[in-house]
């Protein structure tokens, strides 16, 4: 069942030493804001880092894009990795136009990486 319009839905799939994350719906400010903390937990149970699952985002803004970037921040800071494993169109089109495709890839997503922060 899908959310509402404007709503999220988040499911967290605790692996071997990875959690897989899967968002469904409208990923922008009010939904980001609400997200935050759910992500923070996957990513604090997980020994080396997040699998995200976006392919059921149908929307995704420049709000969504940050709450997206800050995670990916913070796992490396935690010497963890955030990947997106499966996109939307929406998530596609974001990355895409600020050239940051390649930063949620498994190679760009390790923890030594030595690219600026975005």
């Amino acid at each position: 069942m899908a959310p509402a319009p404007g709503q999220i839905a988040v499911s967290c799939a605790p692996g071997d030493d990875r959690v897989r994350v899967t968002l469904r719906g409208e990923l922008d400010l009010v939904s980001g804001s609400q997200l935050r903390g759910r992500l923070s937990e996957a990513l604090a149970a997980s020994p080396s880092g997040l699998d995200l699952h976006l392919s059921g985002l149908s929307f995704c803004d420049c709000a969504g894009l940050s709450v997206l970037m800050e995670l990916r921040r913070r796992a490396l800071s935690e010497g963890k990795a955030v990947v997106i494993q499966d996109t939307s169109p929406a998530i596609d089109r974001l990355l895409e136009l600020i050239g940051a495709q390649d930063l949620f890839s498994p190679l760009c997503s390790r923890p030594t990486e030595t690219h600026a922060a975005v």
